[in-house]
């Protein structure tokens, strides 16, 4: 992914107004973040605990996506879930159901999309071996560039449901 700049990622919100997008908190790292190895920008609000944020290309235009996540869900440690973006295992609370509103009159009558993501949104550091998850995962038959293709693929299908 390229390097983004707040004006960038705040202009590219298409399910929220104009004036959410300009009070949303944004990563204070942005300049640090390893930009290469992310196929999308994804990220909790650390004010808000129930919100996350993603910023992809879709189309070849940036979109920003507002979702929202079920705060005291409990999930037993034992049983483990599966990242429907990057397809990675994790257990307990590795996973979240993220719920986005559609965009346009859908969404405003109260429309969303839901899908399990990680619940950190580092499903690009998961997919490249970055970042570790809590349980031992099988060893995946599919190439780096194949697991990646396959993260752009489901997330682009996830942003394309919320653009409907």
């Amino acid at each position: 992914m390229i390097p983004l700049v707040e004006r960038e990622i705040r202009a590219s919100f298409v399910n929220c107004s104009k004036g959410e997008a300009s009070r949303l908190n944004l990563p204070r790292d942005l300049r640090e973040l390893d930009w290469e190895s992310l196929d999308f920008l994804g990220w909790r609000d650390p004010q808000s605990p129930e919100r996350g944020y993603l910023v992809a290309e879709h189309g070849g235009k940036l979109t920003g996506i507002v979702m929202r996540f079920p705060q005291g869900v409990k999930r037993s440690v034992v049983k483990t879930t599966v990242c429907s973006v990057c397809v990675t295992s994790h257990g307990g609370t590795g996973v979240a159901l993220f719920v986005a509103p559609r965009v346009g009159a859908a969404g405003r009558q109260g429309n969303t999309v839901g899908a399990y993501l990680c619940s950190d949104l580092a499903c690009s550091l998961y997919v490249r071996g970055k970042k570790a998850t809590d349980r031992l995962s099988g060893s995946e038959t599919l190439s780096l560039e194949d697991r990646v293709a396959r993260l752009v693929l489901n997330l682009d299908d996830f942003v394309a449901k919320v653009l409907a």
